[in-house]
């Protein structure tokens, strides 16, 4: 996500980190890398311009000049405009209403179908809803059978009727059914359009006006980079647009759509598709959104992750292990199928820190498999203290998984980079939202210490 948007940021800004002092010239040289590196990510010209004269202003002034490190200063100054250009604050989701109702709308192939079961799961699991799929999109082939097989994995009821053309006469008739059958949330999943089409938006008009929904969300891929801006603006002009889904965001290397779409259209991010599976889909964060596009990582959304797979007390306490230095190796095995399930190792691997991100980087399905083979092979006080792990040891290691001592030095290696990420995460920096200060209160041994 936003590669290589991060990687030329990463690059401006470690020329200016170490510099004591920032001339005219460094701030002029480095507004202008950045200038090229958004128009190159595909950003609207309008949201670059804006951005880089607000981080100018700023720059130019005593917030720099009197900071004991002013190229850090300039780089907070960037991440803090940023988050303005993002949306400044997340926006939640009306949840209220009976039955709450939520139409989907977009471009064909943005991404709603999909999105519409993500968010129908969303509504159940965040909110205890019972939602009802509505099956309005009568225009792509196959269209209703997608959703029902989509709906039948993310266990949620499907509305459609075998035969049907007409999409206003569905949604009036699912409307009916979603109040008569109990249930207290309706997401409705309508066929793609121009938004230039005006039979077509029209019909989608028509089609609010039967269901009144709370919310009308405009699906965006965002891979379409500033071409988002146009559709957002088109489909606001016919409906009244309450927010924007960015779909298969984990797609898009560049940022354009992301960054452009808010400030350029005053319509606000809501949601964001992060990957294929239905659980994959995130509330937006303008913040830390802003942190993973600089490559300082997004350190509070990857913690949530962890507890939704493994529960607070279970990641605190792995956390607390790793910063103590007692992360034993079966902890480690458990901890990179905790990865796994929080939607792969490359999600996760783009919520890090750069730095941070040696211990785990590189580590395939079939590289895991051998990992599991090698942990296995040791013995108990091996798992629990790997520094006992000699050289014969690591030799009846990799007798005893098939594998050979580079393997196991490999993993050994591996190991340590992990725990060496786990005390930066702990560390924190002074971007907002990236340190785990407060997350973690200190334990009774190192708060006797402190008194001492």
């Amino acid at each position: 996500m936003f590669e290589i948007l991060t990687e030329r940021f990463s690059r401006t800004f470690t020329r200016l980190k170490g510099k004591g002092r920032v001339t005219p010239a460094d701030l002029r040289s480095a507004l202008r890398e950045v200038r090229l590196a958004l128009l190159d990510a595909d950003v609207n010209v309008g949201v670059v311009n804006s951005l880089v004269e607000r981080i100018r202003k700023r720059a130019r002034g005593a917030e720099v000049s009197r900071s004991l490190t002013p190229g850090q200063q300039v780089i907070k100054i960037v991440h803090s405009e940023l988050v303005k250009t993002l949306g400044e604050e997340p926006v939640p989701l009306t949840v209220k209403g009976s039955p709450l109702t939520l139409m989907l709308m977009g471009l064909q192939g943005s991404g709603k179908t999909t999105t519409a079961a993500k968010v129908a799961l969303h509504l159940r699991e965040k909110y205890g809803k019972r939602p009802l799929l509505v099956a309005a999109d009568l225009q792509r082939p196959a269209a209703v059978e997608q959703l029902v097989t989509l709906g039948q994995r993310a266990g949620v009821d499907v509305y459609r009727e075998t035969g049907s053309s007409n999409p206003k006469r569905v949604v009036r008739a699912a409307m009916r059914h979603a109040r008569s059958s109990g249930y207290d949330a309706v997401v409705i999943d309508t066929a793609g359009r121009l938004q230039i089409d005006r039979r077509l938006m029209n019909e989608l008009a028509a089609m609010a006006e039967i269901a009144r929904p709370q919310e009308r969300l405009l699906v965006v891929d965002a891979m379409t980079g500033q071409d988002a801006v146009n559709v957002a603006r088109g489909f606001a002009e016919r409906v009244d647009v309450t927010g924007i889904v960015l779909s298969k965001l984990d797609g898009d290397a560049r940022g354009g759509a992301a960054i452009s779409v808010s400030e350029a259209t005053g319509q606000k991010v809501k949601l964001v598709g992060e990957g294929e599976e239905l659980s994959a889909l995130a509330v937006f964060h303008p913040d830390r959104m802003a942190s993973r596009i600089l490559g300082m990582g997004d350190v509070l959304t990857l913690i949530e992750k962890a507890e939704s797979v493994t529960g607070p007390g279970d990641a605190d306490k792995f956390v607390r292990g790793a910063v103590n230095q007692s992360l034993g190796l079966d902890d480690f095995l458990e901890q990179l199928h905790n990865l796994r399930r929080m939607g792969g190792l490359n999600q996760v691997l783009a919520m890090m820190p750069g730095g941070a991100r040696s211990g785990i980087a590189g580590l395939s399905d079939d590289e895991m498999s051998r990992t599991v083979g090698i942990i296995h092979s040791m013995t108990p006080e091996e798992r629990r203290n790997p520094k006992l792990i000699t050289g014969s040891r690591r030799r009846r290691i990799a007798n005893g998984s098939g594998t050979t001592v580079a393997a196991v030095n490999r993993l050994l290696k591996r190991f340590a980079d992990t725990q060496r990420m786990m005390n930066m995460l702990s560390g924190g920096t002074n971007i907002p939202g990236m340190g785990m200060e407060g997350l973690l209160q200190p334990t009774r041994s190192r708060r006797r210490r402190r008194k001492r």
